[in-house]
């Protein structure tokens, strides 16, 4: 099966967002989705205490590790694919933290209004390696 490029937010190649720790609807360190990504796991973020702290009162508890999902837990200034309309969610809370535009997905503009993220872009431009 033929599948097109993954593009980002400013039209360019969609660029890695995390390998370490591993992030993607698919675990492919992208922020790329497919029909199956129902979460439109698309949004590229920094993550802060503030928005984990938020993520976890609205439901989500990323800090916490679940090994038997290979999950270590995120800590703040980990990058990681966030779901669209969590991060709009965190957005009109006060609490939506940096998107890297590069490693974010066309697709969340089918939630998020680009000058929405834009105002919220890091000037970050590659992941943090492994700690």
């Amino acid at each position: 099966m033929h599948r097109e490029p993954d593009v980002n937010v400013v039209g360019g190649k969609l660029t890695p967002c995390s390998t370490a720790p591993l992030t993607g609807f698919y675990r492919d360190g992208c922020c790329n989705t497919g029909p199956d990504d129902v979460g439109s796991h698309t949004v590229c973020v920094i993550m802060t205490e503030d928005a984990l702290a938020f993520s976890k009162a609205a439901g989500n508890d990323l800090s916490t590790p679940r090994p038997a999902y290979g999950f270590v837990g995120l800590r703040p200034g980990d990058r990681w694919c966030l779901c669209a309309s969590r991060w709009l969610e965190a957005y009109h809370a006060g609490h939506a933290p940096q998107v890297v535009l590069g490693a974010t997905h066309e697709r969340a503009l089918e939630i998020i209004p680009i000058e929405v993220l834009a105002s919220f872009a890091s000037h970050e431009s590659a992941p943090r390696s492994s700690q």
